[in-house]
């Protein structure tokens, strides 16, 4: 593992993870915590490892969150966007990665920055287009929805720290920002969320993929009894082991 800045504050950097095999496919890791300090990347590092283990490249993001110096609008999202374009530098400097494909990873709020992140990737018209396409995207109960994020005022009312306001005050900022906003993203997603998650209810899982299925996006939701909110970040359990499972059909197709 070695880490690399991809900007100059604090919180622009992430770990890149290498298996030992050549070339291999990349999965970029972005962790939750309701964009907030003082969650942070190493919530992923066991699952990083998992990825290498299995012959996969796994690029571990950190980015800067609310609490910090630039943390909010529009920085939290766009260090995700410049996070993953950082790979094209990485590969440019002679990193052996295959960055034809690249799939985004996330849990909770970074669940919703791994879905937007397969989009555009443009927080306004003005922004350059991306370097590094994403071929696919894994939400694990992800915060896939912003304004049904605000409507159910999770962690105390944690989206208008994250958007400066409400959706009426900046309706564009909730509708370039939302994956569900952005529908359809036009590549494979999976969505692995709990019966009895307590964060991030699970019926934002479901209605996420029926929204995107609808839009017509190939969109896959698994939902596990009984599981809560952070299984998922343990590399042996069984929510796991459906993503790896959808890994490998997805490079195996």
């Amino acid at each position: 593992m070695e880490t690399f800045r991809y900007g100059a504050a604090p919180s622009q950097l992430g770990d890149l993870h290498l298996p030992k095999v050549p070339r291999p496919p990349v999965i970029c890791l972005l962790h939750g915590g309701f964009w907030r300090l003082p969650y942070a990347r190493d919530q992923y590092t066991p699952i990083a490892e998992d990825l290498t283990n299995r012959g996969y490249a796994a690029w571990n993001l950190e980015y800067r969150r609310i609490g910090e110096a630039g943390g909010g609008w529009p920085n939290t999202i766009q260090d995700a966007a410049d996070g993953i374009d950082h790979l094209a530098t990485l590969k440019a400097e002679g990193a052996d990665l295959d960055l034809s494909s690249v799939v985004t990873i996330g849990h909770s709020a970074g669940g919703h920055l791994a879905l937007w992140a397969a989009g555009p990737r443009r927080l306004t018209p003005e922004a350059p287009a991306p370097r590094v396409r994403i071929m696919a995207a894994v939400g694990q109960a992800p915060a896939a929805d912003l304004k049904r994020i605000y409507e159910l005022g999770c962690s105390n009312r944690v989206a208008p720290e994250l958007t400066g306001g409400t959706p009426s005050q900046f309706p564009e900022r909730y509708a370039a920002a939302s994956p569900r906003a952005l529908l359809p993203l036009s590549v494979p997603q999976l969505v692995v969320h709990g019966s009895d998650d307590d964060t991030v209810p699970v019926a934002m899982g479901r209605e996420y993929v029926a929204a995107a299925r609808k839009a017509g996006d190939q969109a896959e939701f698994i939902e596990f009894p009984g599981m809560g909110h952070f299984e998922h970040l343990d590399p042996k359990g069984p929510a796991w082991a459906a993503v790896t499972d959808w890994l490998e059909r997805l490079f195996a197709a």
